[in-house]
């Protein structure tokens, strides 16, 4: 019976190389998963999930008025689907969430949704919202502050280093714009 996991954490924890080892086990043992990205973020390209670490491979782009379950249903008429891995999943909204929730329970095909738990201010994302309410498993994905303890916020950042305490929720960037901390440095970086 298929599942839906919802893998979350702060910046720079790994889930986009924990996305792509995902996508080449599924390769390796001859089974076929489909990736998909957010059309919003072309730091590395369009149709790229990259890491950190240098690992690549191209994916499907979605936007917030993209029907997952026809998109997939589609995808599965032309071939065997036998997992969606979806990067960035925090830019999902509720409604795609759920049709997900239908993919899985429908098509009995997995979902592995992977992004932030929480914005720049601590707020959630509205995909992240509902993946963490409907998500048959979750996952935290760990990284550390620079004191040594665990990162569970991320400051954005201004080109002096200085936190910023308001503006867009979205603001596509990596560690010249974002850096994860602990709750405790968080506060403390935010004047909180």
């Amino acid at each position: 019976m298929a599942q839906m996991y919802f893998y979350y954490s702060a910046m720079n924890a790994g889930k986009s190389t924990t996305l792509l080892q995902s996508s080449f086990n599924y390769r390796e043992r001859g089974m076929t998963p489909i990736i998909f990205t957010a059309a919003i973020d072309d730091r590395f390209g369009k149709g790229k999930v990259s890491s950190r670490i240098g690992l690549q491979e191209d994916a499907e782009l979605f936007n917030s008025t993209d029907d997952f379950y026809q998109i997939l249903i589609n995808f599965s008429n032309a071939g065997k689907i036998d997992c969606v891995l979806i990067d960035e999943s925090q830019f999902l909204t509720k409604e795609q969430v759920y049709q997900l929730t239908e993919v899985v329970d429908k098509l009995d095909i997995p979902v592995l949704c992977y992004g932030l738990r929480t914005d720049f201010l601590g707020e959630l994302f509205e995909g992240s919202r509902y993946l963490l309410s409907w998500a048959d498993k979750l996952v935290e994905l760990k990284t550390i502050c620079h004191c040594g303890r665990k990162a569970n916020m991320v400051i954005r950042q201004d080109a002096a280093g200085n936190a910023i305490a308001g503006g867009n929720q979205v603001e596509i960037g990596g560690n010249d714009l974002y850096v994860s901390m602990c709750r405790a440095h968080y506060k403390e970086a935010l004047g909180l």
